[in-house]
């Protein structure tokens, strides 16, 4: 994979829909990167998609993990005006969600554009001017007058998934990525260029990959995804939270552009340390930028994989995304491609006797 089709894969990905629940198109579009001569690809039932190599078993069992699904929302039900109700699919803070164009799926497949709206400024009384945004008091308005055009001209439904409508910019000369779903189609994108890189044919270890669904309602693609595959270790590709633009700077350890991150711990997860100090030394060795981080909050599939089979001894690789969880992020591209450099380090190296010693 050139450069130019990295930045190509990475810009598809960040435009493909594929909302908690609704991951198909995301899925189909990370398939177009995978080398089918050379790994098994296959759907199941949840929209992960299970990519093993074709070769014999090797001597350490790896497992690549990045979660396809993003944010959005889904359509509860239709008011008499048109306007659509919704409740979020993921972490969403409330007062970043008006204001914004999305797309609604109707029964058809397509994609109908929308406004997420709130009542207007001139329409508010004092109190309501002061209270707290509320996802409740929100609706979708796709310029329709009735329910009756909203469900038989527009043809939308209830159930219907909802995505940001917001189109990937990526600006080469300065090395940013901004666009949707950076959380967690640019640990995709650095997923697939890692796989890219290894040949499962000559390579001694067997590493196997899930882009796994519905991690941001629960973590739970990756639960089905683990009945599927063995694995004696895990790297986990995470879209992570940049704290460089409101984190005093002695407490910031996830800056965009500094390299990727590797969370000790959150509240879903405290890292095996001994697997973390292998991979941390590794880093510094091959002279891979990296960051440390302790957080109170977040999650991610690696506690899921942590805690299952024997206890798969997990490490995240954070690529810093600012702004995440809500339309726009913004990426940094040396920081996916240290990723890459390390999980590609980390495969190289990683023996049994390592494994053991976890």
């Amino acid at each position: 994979m050139n450069s130019e089709q990295r930045l190509t894969m990475i810009r598809r990905l960040s435009d493909a829909y594929g909302v908690s629940g609704f991951e198909d198109l995301a899925a189909a579009e990370a398939r177009r990167w995978i080398d089918e001569t050379r790994y098994a690809v296959r759907e199941d039932h949840m929209r992960n998609l299970i990519i093993q190599p074709k070769a014999a078993d090797g001597e350490v069992r790896i497992l690549l993990d990045a979660h396809s699904d993003e944010l959005g929302f889904m359509v509860q039900a239709i008011k008499p005006n048109g306007t659509l109700t919704f409740l979020p699919l993921g972490g969403w803070a409330a007062n970043t969600v008006p204001a914004h164009k999305v797309k609604v799926r109707n029964r058809r497949g397509e994609y109908i554009s929308g406004v997420v709206a709130a009542k207007p400024v001139h329409f508010m009384s004092e109190s309501e001017r002061r209270a707290p945004s509320e996802i409740s008091a929100m609706v979708i308005d796709v310029g329709s007058h009735s329910l009756e055009e909203t469900r038989d001209v527009f043809q939308i439904e209830i159930g219907a998934p909802v995505v940001p409508d917001v189109t990937c910019e990526i600006q080469r000369e300065k090395g940013l990525i901004i666009g949707k779903a950076l959380d967690c189609r640019i640990g995709v994108a650095a997923l697939l260029e890692t796989l890219d890189q290894i040949d499962p044919a000559v390579h001694r270890n067997h590493v196997a990959a899930c882009l796994s669904s519905q991690e941001e309602v629960g973590d739970r693609g990756i639960q089905t995804a683990l009945h599927q595959l063995e694995a004696d270790v895990a790297i986990v590709f995470e879209g992570c939270p940049a704290d460089d633009t409101f984190t005093e700077d002695w407490l910031c350890q996830t800056a965009m552009g500094k390299g990727l991150m590797l969370r000790h711990m959150d509240r879903s997860i405290i890292a095996n340390p001994r697997w973390m100090r292998q991979v941390l030394t590794l880093a510094h060795d091959r002279g891979i930028p990296v960051q440390e981080s302790v957080r109170s909050g977040g999650g991610n599939n690696g506690a899921m994989i942590q805690l299952s089979q024997r206890g798969i001894p997990t490490v995240v690789l954070g690529i810093p995304v600012r702004y995440i969880h809500s339309h726009h992020g913004i990426a940094c591209l040396a920081d996916v491609e240290a990723a890459v450099a390390l999980a590609k380090a980390v495969i190289d190296t990683v023996s049994a006797a390592d494994v053991d010693g976890l």
